[in-house]
């Protein structure tokens, strides 16, 4: 599914409450700019019976104590074998989601520090990490970017 089909199913599926689905649009070209940086349409991203997603916490290890929450995306559905703990409960399944969806929820997920994308099918070694707070930033920079524009009235010269 194209990238413009994702947004306009985020703003279809948002609360019509006359301020998300403008809000959606709003971002939508950060979403879109970082899901052009990513090799895949789609994602599997590892969930439990009610839905939620899957967080791995990884330590640094020349320092213990510095830890990052992360959620795994997978580029195929045989590449939840390549993390070792991923495939151990028979209640965590992988459900595809579409790029764009995944980075939106991103934004809301509290605990999580970023999403780690697994680029190439069969391999770990080629990753691509987005931070929550980073596309946060872009998200507000957009929506500013938006509102400013709409303030300017375009005849001002």
């Amino acid at each position: 599914m194209d990238l413009e089909r994702q947004i306009q199913l985020l703003i279809d599926n948002a609360p019509q409450d006359g301020i998300t689905p403008n809000l959606i649009a709003a971002i939508a070209p950060a979403l879109s700019a970082i899901a052009q940086k990513l090799r895949h349409s789609q994602y599997y991203i590892l969930q439990g019976l009610e839905s939620n997603w899957v967080l791995t916490t990884l330590s640094n290890r020349a320092n213990p104590g510095l830890e990052k929450r992360v959620i795994y995306a997978f580029s195929t559905i045989q590449d939840v074998s390549l993390i070792p703990s991923a495939g151990l409960d028979p209640q965590i399944v992988a459900k595809p989601l579409p790029v764009t969806h995944i980075l939106f929820q991103l934004v809301a997920l509290e605990p999580v520090d970023s999403i780690v994308f697994l680029e190439t099918p069969g391999k770990t070694t080629h990753t691509v990490e987005v931070e929550r707070d980073e596309l946060q930033k872009l998200m507000q920079q957009q929506i500013k970017s938006q509102h400013q524009r709409k303030e300017i009235p375009p005849d001002i010269a």
